[in-house]
C-alpha cells in the first residue's frame, strides 16, 4: 500500500426528517446565501423545508444552477455576493449545485479578473473560501464529502475539475426521501457515475491494498443489486438509502488512500459533454466499456476479481474473466437503461475522436494510472465509442 494523508472535515447528518436539523448546523448570526438550481427543490418540497427550517435567519438566495454547472452562471453570483455579501454558502440541490457552490466560495475571495483561468486552467492556491454546507438531493457526485467539483465554461467550451481542502462542506445533510420524485434518468445517470467513480479508484493495478478493494467492490455489488430494484420502486426507503450512501462513500475517499487512482474515463467523458451537452453519467457509459477494453492488459488483475467477486464469473485466466467483467459492466448499464454508445445521442465518433484528439495534444495530456493515455489513445477509444 501507498503512503497517504486522509481528512475529512465534513459532518454527516444521513436520515429521514434531517432537514430541519439545520437550524443546529448554521450559526444564526451568518448571513446565509442559499443556492440552487433549476426550480425542482421547490417542486418537491424541499426549498419549503429548508426556509422553514431557516426561519428567522437573514437568507438570500441565487437560483438558476445548471446542470454541468457554468462559471458563466456562478460569475452573476460571486457578483451577488460581492454586492450584498455572505458569511455562510448552503447548497441545496444535486451535485451539480453543491460543485457550484463549492467553486462560489473560493472564486468570491479570489482577487484577480478571472477565476477559472486562475483555478481551473492554471490550478492557482486561493488562500480563503466562504465556509459552506448542503442539503444533498440527488445521489451521484459524493460532492457532498469530497473536496472537488467540475465546472464547465460556454465561452470555451471547457470541462474542467478542481480541488481544496477549504471547500470540504462543513456538514451534509442527506435524506434519501427526497430522491423518491427524482427523474428515472437522473436516478439511473447517478448510479453509472457512482459505479464509475468507484472503477476509476479501483481499476487500476495491484499494490496490495486488500481493504480498500473490498470495499470498492462491495460498492459496486450493491449497487448493481439495488438498482433494479429502485427503478421498480422508487419510493422504497431502504434502496434509496442505499443508493445514496453507495453514492457518498462511491467518492468520500475511503477506497482511495494508499491505491493508485486512474479518471481517465472521467477526462475524456467530460470533453463529450463539453463538446455536444450529454449527461456526465451518459458520457461515462460511453466512454468506460471502450476505455477498459483498450487497457484490459493492463487492468486485468482488477478486472478479474471484479468479474469473479460482483458478477460471479467463474473463468480461472485473468484475462478472460476481464473480459467477462467489460461485458457485464456495459449489460449492467444497459440494463438499467442507460446508453452505452455515441450513435445512440446522434454523435459522430470520428468527429468526436478528431476533437478531444486535438485538444488533448494542445494540453499534451498522458492520462491513466501509468500515463499511458495519450491524445491518440484518447482518438482510438472514442472511435470505438
Amino acid at each position: 500500500m501507498n503512503n497517504f494523508e486522509y481528512c475529512c472535515p465534513t459532518h454527516v447528518v444521513f436520515g429521514k426528517g434531517t432537514i430541519s436539523r439545520l437550524p443546529e448546523l448554521i450559526d444564526k448570526n451568518k448571513k446565509v446565501l442559499m443556492i440552487y438550481g433549476g426550480g425542482s427543490i421547490k417542486k418537491n418540497g424541499v426549498y419549503d423545508q429548508v426556509k422553514k427550517a431557516l426561519e428567522g435567519y437573514n437568507l438570500i438566495e441565487f437560483g438558476g444552477i445548471e446542470p454541468n454547472p457554468k462559471y458563466e452562471t456562478c460569475k452573476k453570483a460571486i457578483d451577488l455576493i460581492k454586492n450584498e455579501g455572505a458569511d455562510f454558502l448552503l447548497s441545496v440541490g444535486g451535485g451539480s449545485t453543491l460543485d457550484a457552490t463549492k467553486f462560489i466560495s473560493l472564486a468570491a475571495k479570489y482577487q484577480g479578473d478571472d477565476a477559472y483561468d486562475a483555478i481551473m486552467v492554471r490550478g492557482e492556491t486561493v488562500g480563503d473560501a466562504i465556509a459552506l454546507g448542503d442539503v444533498i438531493t440527488l445521489p451521484a457526485t459524493g460532492s457532498e464529502m469530497n473536496n472537488g467539483g467540475v465546472i464547465s465554461r460556454l465561452a470555451t467550451d471547457e470541462k474542467l475539475p478542481f480541488h481544496s481542502d477549504l471547500v470540504y462542506p462543513k456538514f451534509s445533510i442527506i435524506d434519501p426521501e427526497v430522491t423518491y420524485s427524482l427523474p428515472t434518468r437522473q436516478t439511473i445517470n447517478g448510479i453509472v457515475d457512482t459505479f464509475v467513480h468507484v472503477m476509476e479508484q479501483y481499476c487500476t493495478y495491484d499494490v496490495n491494498s486488500p481493504l480498500q478493494d473490498g470495499w470498492a467492490l462491495t460498492i459496486l455489488k450493491t449497487l448493481t443489486e439495488e438498482a433494479p430494484r429502485v427503478l421498480a420502486n422508487p419510493t422504497d426507503y431502504d434502496t434509496r438509502a442505499n443508493i445514496f450512501w453507495c453514492a457518498t462513500c462511491g467518492l468520500n475517499y475511503w477506497i482511495a488512500p494508499g491505491v493508485v487512482q486512474d479518471w481517465s474515463t472521467h477526462m475524456i467523458g467530460h470533453e463529450l459533454t463539453a463538446f455536444y451537452g450529454i449527461d456526465h453519467g451518459q458520457s461515462l457509459a460511453i466512454v468506460m466499456p471502450r476505455l477498459l477494453k483498450n487497457q484490459k492488459v493492463s487492468k486485468a488483475k482488477k478486472l478479474a476479481k471484479l468479474a469473479r467477486e460482483v458478477f460471479g464469473a467463474n473463468e480461472p485466466v485473468d484475462l478472460k474473466a476481464a473480459d467477462i467483467a467489460i461485458e457485464k459492466i456495459e449489460e449492467f448499464f444497459n440494463s438499467i437503461g442507460m446508453k452505452t454508445r455515441l450513435a445512440d445521442y446522434g454523435i459522430d465518433s470520428h468527429e468526436a475522436a478528431q476533437k478531444i484528439k486535438e485538444r488533448f495534444m494542445k494540453r499534451n495530456v498522458a492520462l491513466g494510472e501509468k500515463g499511458t493515455i495519450t491524445a491518440d489513445t484518447a482518438y482510438d477509444i472514442i472511435i470505438e465509442c
